[in-house]
């Protein structure tokens, strides 16, 4: 049987969801999100690549390197002779971490301690030169989450979660002037403070960031801990997380802390989040998703996925399963445990202006009833920063200004 959705009644619930002031709000920014800010003279180059791109640039960044081109290959081979192919940068990085820890003073799969270390550096190093770009405007769609996020008081922070190690979040907030709590304390030298974190005393107005994979201006102090510093630091180790393996507890402390955020926010009762340019292709962030959604039934998470359902495979298989997580893709969703297809409508009943959250296409290929199908848009970080900066007038025209006389 093909069930079929209306589109414009998932907008509906999305605006009622996103416009509440009572319940627990989430964004969860993917690595799609920086996709959808194009730079160049064209205006056709991402500000950031996606995981895809990233990987390409670390590959090739280690094969040009003297010392890490032959490490890459010992790398390479590894991979070929356990049968994984298309090993992206996140998987490399845990693999690379998983044998570091056991290497000690021997070679591990025909990499020494050493090697596995200056590995390491070099894919954070590629990974820091490209994340650290700065917001070409004050329009973006960060810009838009920011202005969202600060636009009303709410009774719960807003709270946003990204794996993204860029600085783009924090940019967006404090030219909005939205306060947000991240972690860290201090001025000269922020220091991670899980206990500030756990206790959570701030008022509902300071946002909260949780970067779930590190940052590129995250760095481990030796013995000290974990800070936060400028990006340009040297001499340190970047602490970036692509994967819950670490193998020294000081770095491994932000991850794991990280992810109880995620954890304690989707335990909350009718806690709500929206979920976006995220490929579900992290298992252990899948985990953490789908095990507080079942664990709280009230709890509801939207995923706005940019391409065709068939392209999320795994992220069809977790929402057939559980109820409260309902995936809205470019040309079906699904909800309620059900997979369905968008819903069609005559093309004489199109207009020319078909919106900008739904538009209607004609049918690819034309059937004979000349019908047009809905195309979900909410999928691009670009077109959600719109729909967000269109909540926030809404959400500022209802807040009553008080009499001044």
């Amino acid at each position: 049987m093909t069930y079929i959705q209306d589109p414009h009644k998932q907008v509906g619930y999305l605006q009622q969801c996103l416009s509440s002031d009572k319940k627990p709000l989430g964004l969860f920014l993917g690595a799609g999100c920086p996709m959808a800010i194009k730079v160049g003279s064209d205006k056709g180059q991402p500000l950031i690549p996606d995981i895809d791109g990233i990987t390409k640039a670390v590959h090739d960044a280690l094969a040009n390197c003297e010392e890490c081109s032959p490490l890459l290959k010992i790398l390479d081979d590894n991979f070929s002779k356990d049968g994984r192919s298309d090993v992206n940068v996140e998987q490399m990085l845990s693999h690379i971490r998983a044998l570091r820890a056991v290497a000690g003073n021997d070679l591990v799969r025909g990499l020494s301690a050493a090697d596995l270390d200056k590995l390491d550096e070099k894919v954070c190093e590629t990974i820091h030169e490209l994340a650290d770009k700065t917001l070409p405007s004050t329009e973006t769609p960060y810009h838009r989450v920011a202005s969202w996020a600060g636009a009303v008081p709410r009774e719960n922070p807003v709270e946003i979660f990204t794996t993204n190690y860029d600085l783009l979040v924090e940019q967006a907030f404090e030219e909005h002037r939205v306060p947000y709590f991240d972690g860290f304390a201090g001025v000269r030298r922020p220091f991670f403070d899980i206990r500030a974190m756990e206790e959570d005393t701030l008022p509902p107005r300071w946002a909260r960031l949780w970067k779930l994979h590190g940052s590129i201006n995250w760095y481990q102090v030796p013995s000290e801990g974990v800070y936060r510093g400028a990006t340009n630091e040297k001499g340190l180790k970047r602490v970036i997380h692509p994967s819950y393996q670490k193998y020294e507890e000081s770095r491994r402390m932000p991850y794991l802390a990280m992810i109880d955020r995620l954890r304690a926010f989707l335990k909350q009762p009718t806690a709500a989040i929206v979920i976006c340019g995220h490929s579900f292709r992290d298992e252990h962030i899948n985990e953490v998703l789908v095990q507080g959604l079942q664990s709280t039934q009230t709890a509801i998470a939207f995923a706005l996925l940019f391409d065709k359902l068939a392209e999320y495979p795994l992220a069809v298989k977790l929402a057939r399963e559980r109820s409260n997580l309902s995936l809205l893709a470019r040309d079906g969703a699904v909800i309620s445990g059900s997979e369905a297809k968008w819903s069609e409508k005559d093309a004489e009943s199109v207009s020319e202006n078909t919106g900008r959250w739904v538009v209607w296409k004609p049918m690819d290929p034309p059937n004979e009833e000349g019908k047009c199908t809905a195309e979900f848009q909410l999928g691009d970080f670009a077109v959600l920063g719109e729909f967000l900066h269109e909540l926030t007038g809404m959400a500022r025209e209802r807040v009553e200004v008080p009499d001044a006389r």
